[in-house]
């Protein structure tokens, strides 16, 4: 009998894991980036320290910012990396819930699996508890005006409420956020668009939190390119330039014959009069003050002096978009086309000194379609953090004014749709029931570990909310600073039902994406001598 010959399809040193233990391992994965972050949910949340490779620290309690910052390996711990930016980018909030939902969803369908429910049944039983939910969650919404600055400063209160870092400054925060938001907002077939890109969040170290001021137009980190310019300009009409302020070389290669003196120096009158002409238009169509996105020669900056013309350069393109939109101004490509109707106005712009820096304030302008938000505090880290919290702030409050319905938060709303879905699940057929009832089980999981996060005894406070809950009091949640249960609509803690809507979804998707993994096939590593071969030899780190 001849021997069977052992066939090789992947490369040597290649690892498989196939089936149960390919699903075990990146359950596992998900589950323990999810340990990690649950501690910092909530108001009582802890805060994490961490360190990058350079020595830099980052001290925060926002998740998306948690998993950005951790250097994770496994490729299943890292789709949760794309969960949190995701839920990041798409509201802005609810990025630590949504990973901490995701590992309970997997924790849960693990128990499945171990009783041998087949995965594809699991992801069914999800995917149908994720449609009710989202079903569920419209009906249990409050719709709000979206433009009552109350309801919306309540919102970004209980955000704030979240960042130790900024408690002491959070009611100016919320405001300035509220303030902000409603004025970039536009009414487009008669709902709200909010850009929030539109608000610029500029951080100065320096005073502190309470400093932090909104600014109706636009701070740029740029100073007045001349000592002879003036410093402050009133009533100011601002030419908008993409343009440099300098003789542009010439595309082609050409070579200029000078044999004399006069000749050079009639080169050089012909390159400053040209230059002068520039400055002569700009003038003439009424300009005190040029923002430019290119350079500015130093003979135009002599004349703007002259003139007594305020100008900056080298401002960012997205900055010379947000002047635009807050001045009501034209960005020009050609100075030969500005006219007086492409400049934009202010009531003021002015160089100030912050911080050992100079930068300009272009403020009072009449209806700014975009403004500044100069945040100060006594450390890089406590701005930075400031910053992230203003970030979640204004993403909140656009959340409302785009989608006007709020849920009650502190638990309660998990509760309610944990409580409907158990109710629903019993009408689904045969082992879907399973996973359905699995799903309400994970929500239930985030108001549990918020009471463990405020150092209350979960499983008390769990029985007080369902029976608060079975009683008809959908808004009952959990007081996390008396340690009871409470009406959140009476403690004003609200979320909106946009962010809730995010969190289902981002972790549902993320749940089955993993399930569905069945095989990982990972590629061997490269000796080192066959890497330094391909990059050409060792590195001199290596010496």
């Amino acid at each position: 009998m001849s021997q069977a010959v052992p066939v090789l399809l992947l490369k040597e040193g290649t690892s498989r894991t196939v089936g149960r233990d390919a699903q075990r391992a990146n359950i596992m994965a998900v589950k323990v980036i999810a340990e990690a972050v649950k501690s910092s949910l909530g108001p009582m949340g802890m805060d994490k320290m961490l360190v990058s490779s350079f020595g830099d620290v980052t001290i925060t309690n926002d998740g998306a910012t948690i998993l950005k910052e951790m250097d994770i390996q496994h490729p299943a711990a890292k789709m949760m990396v794309e969960v949190a930016k995701a839920q990041d980018s798409e509201v802005g909030d609810g990025t630590t819930t949504a990973v901490v939902l995701t590992g309970e969803l997997l924790k849960n369908a693990e128990e499945l699996l171990e009783q041998d429910v087949h995965a594809t049944v699991i992801m069914d039983g999800y995917r149908k508890a994720m449609n009710k939910a989202l079903e569920l969650l419209d009906e249990i919404s409050k719709p709000v005006n979206p433009l009552d600055k109350e309801i919306l400063k309540k919102c970004a209160l209980t955000t704030l409420s979240g960042k130790a870092a900024v408690a002491s400054a959070k009611e100016l925060l919320a405001e300035l956020s509220v303030e902000a938001v409603l004025q970039v907002a536009r009414e487009v077939d008669g709902k709200y668009v909010v850009d929030v890109d539109d608000v610029k969040v500029e951080k100065k170290r320096g005073e502190s939190l309470t400093e932090t001021q909104l600014i109706r137009g636009l701070v740029i980190d740029k100073e007045v390119v001349h000592p002879g310019m003036p410093k402050r300009v009133e009533k100011a009409k601002i030419a908008l330039l993409e343009c440099p302020l300098e003789i542009e070389k010439t595309e082609m290669t050409a070579k200029i014959r000078i044999t004399s003196p006069e000749q050079m120096k009639a080169f050089l009158d012909e390159e400053i009069k040209m230059l002068k002409n520039m400055v002569d238009k700009i003038a003439s169509v009424g300009a005190n003050v040029v923002l430019c996105e290119k350079g500015i020669d130093d003979a135009a900056q002599h004349f703007l002096a002259k003139k007594g013309i305020l100008a900056a350069r080298r401002i960012k393109h997205s900055d010379m978009e947000k002047l635009a939109k807050a001045t009501g101004g034209r960005t020009v490509t050609s100075i030969d086309d500005l006219k007086p109707s492409d400049l934009g106005e202010a009531e003021l712009v002015e160089e100030r000194k912050i911080a050992d820096e100079k930068m300009i304030f272009v403020e009072g302008c009449k209806n700014p379609r975009a403004l500044s938000i100069l945040v100060r505090g006594s450390s890089d880290m406590m701005i930075k953090e400031a910053e992230r919290s203003m970030h979640d702030a204004l993403c909140v409050v656009r959340n409302v004014v785009q989608e006007p319905k709020i849920v009650a938060g502190g638990g309660a709303v998990e509760v309610e749709l944990a409580l409907r879905l158990k109710d629903w699940a019993r009408s689904l057929a045969g082992r879907e029931q399973l996973a359905a009832l699995k799903f309400a089980e994970a929500l239930e999981a985030i108001p549990s570990i918020l009471a463990e996060n405020s150092g209350l005894d979960p499983i008390d406070i769990m029985v007080k909310l369902r029976a608060e809950h079975e009683k008809g009091f959908f808004s009952a949640g959990i007081n996390v600073k008396e340690g009871k249960v409470a009406d959140m609509y009476e403690l004003n803690v609200i979320e909106p039902t946009l962010v809730k809507k995010q969190v289902v979804k981002s972790a549902t998707e993320a749940a089955l994406m993993i399930l569905k993994i069945d095989d990982v096939i990972a590629a061997s590593a490269l000796k080192k001598e066959e890497k330094e071969k391909k990059e050409g030899g060792p590195r001199f780190s290596e010496f």
